[in-house]
């Protein structure tokens, strides 16, 4: 199975994903806050510096409760204002 590429706007949404995580992640490690999620550094790593745009629904989910965010705030932050 091929996958489709991603469109540009795809990668806009998971660079600003990566941003927003790495300012809540503020001072903790990534470490801390992969193991907290439960998922592996790297792929915090991943999501972080845009290298996995599109991480899996319960990654971020994850990721998202060890950080102290909500749904919401990943979604207001990480879809592109419509002008």
């Amino acid at each position: 199975m091929v996958r489709t590429p991603l469109t540009p706007e795809e990668h806009e949404r998971g660079e600003r994903l990566g941003r927003l995580l790495r300012e809540a992640r503020g001072d903790r490690s990534m470490v801390e806050v992969a193991a907290a999620a439960g998922v592996s550094a790297e792929t915090l790593r991943k999501i972080e510096t845009g290298r996995a745009p599109t991480p899996a629904f319960f990654t971020v989910a994850a990721l998202a409760r060890s950080l102290g965010l909500s749904m919401d705030e990943l979604a207001v932050h990480c879809t592109p204002m419509v002008v």
